[in-house]
């Protein structure tokens, strides 16, 4: 069965940075496109980044230009670097990966990225 375990979240000072990473376990990790939402108390789901398994990433518009996504195929883990982090990036980013060939999302636990002076 496939599973993702969301891990990296943190409280980090506004300008500071966080590593996020999804490992993927019980399937091939090159059948799934990965990524990340987040979602903060009232408001709506967002898209932060995906990345397709040949390594083009889309980014959504509140982190482009300040976030990276990149996967790491022989560890079956995506990572999401994110940078010059702004109060209002403080979210639950929940990881998910959906397979090319099912059309299934499966979805981490989620990990708090709070970003407070």
């Amino acid at each position: 069965q496939v599973q993702l375990i969301d891990s990296g979240g943190g409280l980090v000072q506004p300008g500071g940075s966080l590593r996020l990473s999804c490992l993927l376990s019980g399937g091939d990790f090159s059948q799934f496109l990965v990524g990340w939402y987040r979602q903060a108390p009232g408001k709506q789901r967002e898209l932060v980044a995906h990345i397709t398994k040949g390594g083009t990433a889309t980014y959504g518009d509140s982190s482009q230009g300040r976030f990276t996504i990149s996967r790491e195929t022989t560890q079956s883990t995506a990572v999401l670097q994110m940078n010059s982090l702004k109060v209002e990036d403080t979210a639950t980013y929940r990881c998910y990966a959906r397979n090319y060939f099912t059309g299934l999302d499966y979805w981490g636990q989620g990990t708090q990225v709070s970003v407070s002076s």
